[in-house]
């Protein structure tokens, strides 16, 4: 809460989601692909490859950073598509990067630690409608290093709290923050990604939009040395986010986290 995004960007955000997803199935299906690692894309699961039941619902994913590399592949229609989801998506960058700053100082680093461990940054994010036909997303930990969720007026996200799921209840104009299993290597533990899953309203559609904020694929994921000595060592290896992405993609979230792969 007290973010500083305007409330008029949240709402112009939602609203050109549930646009989108009222267009004619012709219109819509411009977008489709039975790959969701393909950006732009329009897809009913998480990897139509590897699972037995589609785990997901029809979402449009996007990339947003750097926004003049993709703008141009996003959907024109509706109009005003564009023009909302690249202030939305600039608004919540600007929001994120503070997130980072102050969670380097929680850890005790500098404020631009975790900035400077990123290397290149990468920005996703996905616009979904849940339908009551569909099935929902099982429990999982994001691989990213951190979320951030924008949820509508209607309940569909659950966390795993003492053994048991719990509903997050939608609050107006505000965000809900997911640490990922990005950030739980890079803090050796210290910050631990969250168990959630996504269950369906049977009797409302829910609009939810995560922004994926994570490092390139070609960087080293490997906890911050300063947080590292006799008392706390390594839990993890190091590795590439791509080498991390590809297990958890293969696995198609049979596995609620991959992160025991890369144990030290």
């Amino acid at each position: 809460m007290n973010h500083g995004i305007p409330e008029e960007i949240i709402n112009n955000i939602i609203s050109i989601a549930r646009e989108f997803f009222k267009l004619p199935e012709s219109e819509r299906l411009k977008y489709y692909s039975g790959d969701p690692s393909k950006i732009p894309t329009l897809s009913t699961s998480f990897n139509v490859k590897t699972e037995k039941v589609a785990n997901w619902r029809d979402f449009l994913g996007l990339q947003c950073y750097p926004l003049q590399e993709y703008i141009q592949e996003w959907p024109s229609n509706p109009p005003s598509f564009k023009e909302h989801v690249a202030e939305y998506c600039t608004s919540v960058r600007g929001l994120i990067l503070r997130l980072l700053e102050a969670i380097s100082e929680s850890l005790g680093l500098q404020r631009d630690c975790i900035d400077k461990n990123m290397k290149k940054h990468g920005q996703h994010m996905a616009l979904c409608p849940e339908p009551e036909l569909t099935y929902g997303i099982p429990g999982h930990t994001d691989p990213n290093l951190i979320t951030l969720l924008l949820q509508d007026d209607v309940s569909g996200l659950q966390v795993l709290r003492n053994g048991k799921w719990v509903a997050v209840n939608p609050i107006p104009n505000t965000f809900i923050v997911n640490i990922g299993d990005q950030m739980q290597v890079l803090s050796n533990d210290k910050y631990k990604s969250m168990l959630h899953r996504a269950v369906v309203n049977s009797n409302k559609e829910w609009i939810s939009i995560p922004t994926f904020y994570y490092s390139s694929l070609d960087s080293v994921i490997g906890l911050v040395m300063e947080l590292v000595d006799q008392h706390h060592p390594a839990v993890y290896r190091n590795f590439t986010y791509g080498e991390y992405y590809d297990k958890y993609w293969n696995k198609g979230l049979a596995t609620a986290c991959c992160l025991d792969m890369f144990k030290a």
